[in-house]
């Protein structure tokens, strides 16, 4: 297993998914279905593995979802932590264990982890300026807090990120920010929080992620490094909610450990009640060991929205504990699409997991197929109900399915289903097709310790295919009359392709190889170097079909179900139109200098996929704005055109950038930006008013 094979046990983890909402096509894509994949890879090899995930069920998105539904934040979790486990489990998603982190076990562990800390003298301990509702008499975590973007003029941005252009932002950063609580305009108090010095580990945190170059996805080690070179600051560890685990210090009465100080350490609790469960000791999953040669390896499978959190904050608080190993890789996936716009589960634009359970029953391995084909692993790829229809019909129907249920008709029509020879030995005969297979099995290894799965499973088709060519190249439902002999070695042949292709396929699609070794009648599972024995006299079951073809109708109503969804969603965005905001007097707004400019230049920045760098003549002067329409608008089409500029806005620095203004855009319900400019042709700097 090339440097994986340096390490005696693995410990692999996929993102621990909110217990705020279902889960859909798009979370699958990110961080579970590769993992999956991964680890049931590790376990045909015989490796010592346990793979790790559960609830993540605190913080402030769990809180606004049990606000808005009217009821406690205990039983949102309660809720969507039974459906997401039953979700996977249906799905066959092979956790050694779902756990959730409103466990004792889990408190206890993130508490002594923050004591831990705090005793060695890690956290720096200031005062802060945080926004407070006053009529709700609390202070307001990040989420709780919506205004005006900087950047990009996103009215809905977040007090921790705007998820439109994607900048990280402080509260402090909004403009006209508002509590999602009250509605109302919050005030600045003083409070009293932990920070992690990350500017301090940035040294130790430029060596550690420059090692992985190479090693670690050019888009994760590419946005470390940006990170990195923007330079780390210190990072609260500690808020002020009513929600989540206590700070375990008397001074911190009423105050929650930060999510990025509980959420990861989920994986280590929930190691740790696995290992209670099984008789096993937990820390040979996770800690040093007095022998580095014992140390386990760690791989966290993640969405690219968790990439900065894995790579950077949590390897923070491993790095200063001291006593716990680190990634040896994040192989984060990028985002999956939907029918040619994003995944929203705000406007359940989305392929529910449950949902596509129920509606399509013991097709799991379609999905699973399907997905595996058109993961995210370097770029944003998109899903599309035609394209599943196609993959489905041409590829495991066609290809297949139709290679082993040929055979297994034949076997069963000559031979009633019995395997037997005149010499008394079953065996692949065929010198080329074996060496063939061989090679296969080598690409698929290689394809798979480097996280590409989509080029593992081509190499799983590529037996199917292999399969297919030699069948119809040696045709024995014509040779059986002419040289019976022949006829019965080509099919012998055939059901060792057949076993080699179920056995690769126990990774991707573990459903249809248990259904195949039945078939075949072969008991359990196979490791990838398991020898395939036939014995004389070897009797086959009954053949049944693989897959079955996805008509045209079934697509259609799926189609139709998003369109239904999206056209539903338009007339409630049209029903709550976004309220007005608070008068503001004549001064204020005479206090912003709006005026007419042309766009002069127009290109995208570097390592950012929202963003554009503009070169604007205001009349006043030629200035750069960076602004975040990179996905509205393509740079060469908006060369000339005439828009509204926030002249006096405070300079501010983005990827490396200054930005001197704000362009004005006007933004629909579907979030859909278009320029505000005049209607008819005015000279550069005019003024607006």
């Amino acid at each position: 297993m090339s440097q994986l094979n340096n390490f005696k046990r693995y410990t692999i983890t996929s993102a621990l998914p909110y217990a705020n909402g279902p889960l859909h096509i798009g979370h699958l894509a990110g961080a579970y279905l590769p993992a999956d994949i991964f680890v049931r890879y590790l376990r045909l090899k015989k490796k010592d593995v346990v793979y790790i995930c559960g609830s993540d069920e605190h913080g402030a998105a769990i809180t606004i979802k049990a606000k808005k539904e009217g009821t406690t934040p205990q039983a949102i979790i309660d809720q969507y932590h039974n459906q997401i486990k039953q979700s996977f489990e249906d799905f066959g998603i092979a956790f050694d264990i779902y756990h959730r982190t409103s466990s004792p076990i889990h408190h206890d562990l993130s508490q002594e982890f923050f004591l831990n800390l705090y005793e060695k003298g890690e956290f720096i301990e200031k005062y802060s300026e945080q926004y407070y509702d006053e009529e709700y008499d609390q202070f307001l975590a990040d989420r709780y807090i919506i205004g005006t973007c900087p950047n990009c003029g996103n009215e809905n941005a977040y007090g921790d990120q705007c998820e439109r252009c994607g900048t990280s932002l402080s509260p402090t950063d909004l403009i006209n920010p508002h509590s999602t609580l009250s509605g109302n305009a919050p005030v600045l108090r003083p409070t009293k929080h932990w920070y992690l010095p990350l500017d301090k580990y940035q040294p130790w945190l430029e060596q550690w992620i420059d090692e992985k170059e190479g090693d670690w996805k050019v888009n994760v080690f590419g946005q470390c490094k940006s990170w990195l070179k923007s330079g780390l600051q210190p990072r609260s560890m500690t808020r002020d909610l009513d929600w989540g685990i206590d700070v375990p210090l008397a001074e911190a009465k009423g105050k929650k450990l930060y999510v990025w100080m509980d959420a990861p350490i989920g994986y280590i609790s929930a190691t740790k009640q696995w290992a209670i469960d099984n008789g096993k000791d937990w820390k040979q999953y996770w800690k040093k060991q007095a022998d580095e040669a014992d140390d386990a390896c760690l791989i966290h499978f993640i969405g690219k929205d968790n990439i900065v959190f894995h790579c950077i904050i949590f390897p923070s608080i491993l790095h200063a504990h001291g006593e716990y190993v680190l990634p040896q890789n994040v192989p984060a996936n990028e985002f999956l699409n939907l029918e040619g716009e994003k995944l929203s589960t705000s406007r359940n634009h989305a392929v529910w997991l449950h949902e596509y359970l129920e509606e399509f029953p013991g097709k799991q391995d379609e999905l699973r197929y399907v997905l595996t084909s058109i993961l995210p692993e370097t770029s944003d790829s998109e899903f599309t109900w035609k394209d599943y229809q196609a993959r489905v019909n041409n590829e495991l129907v066609a290809i297949l399915g139709n290679f082993v249920n040929r055979v297994m008709i034949l076997m069963h029509k000559f031979y009633e289903g019995k395997v037997e020879s005149d010499t008394g030995k079953i065996e692949l005969t065929d010198a080329t097709i074996n060496n063939q297979i061989g090679a296969y099995y080598d690409e698929l290894e290689s394809s798979l310790e480097a996280y590409r799965f989509r080029q593992g499973l081509q190499s799983v088709m590529d037996i199917a295919r292999l399969g297919n060519k030699y069948l119809t190249e040696k045709e024995p439902w014509k040779t059986i009359k002419t040289n019976p002999a022949d006829a019965k070695e080509t099919l012998h042949n055939c059901l060792f392709i057949i076993a080699h292709l179920a056995t690769c396929a126990q990774t991707f699609l573990p459903h249809t190889a248990k259904k195949i070794f039945g078939m075949l009648n072969l008991a359990g599972e196979y490791a990838f170097d398991s020898e395939i024995v036939f014995a004389n006299g070897h009797r086959l079951n009954p053949s049944a079909l693989l897959f079955e073809k996805v008509e045209d109708e079934v697509i259609e109503q799926q189609i139709k179900k998003l369109q239904d969804k999206k056209q539903a969603m338009e007339v409630v965005e049209e029903l709550t139109i976004i309220p007005a905001k608070e008068n503001i007097n004549y001064e204020a707004f005479a206090a912003m200098d709006i005026r007419t400019g042309t766009i002069l230049t127009a290109e995208k920045v570097a390592k950012t996929k929202k963003l554009l760098k503009l070169t604007i003549d205001t009349g006043i002067d030629q200035r750069t704005v960076v602004s975040g329409i990179a996905e509205h608008y393509e740079p060469e089409a908006i060369i000339g055109r005439q828009v509204s500029i926030l002249v006096n806005l405070e300079p501010r620095e983005i990827k490396g950038i200054l930005s001197q203004g704000m362009i004005l855009m006007a933004e629909n319900a579907e979030g859909k930006l278009s320029f505000v400019a005049p209607v008819d042709a005015f000279h550069n700097g005019s003024v607006i008013r």
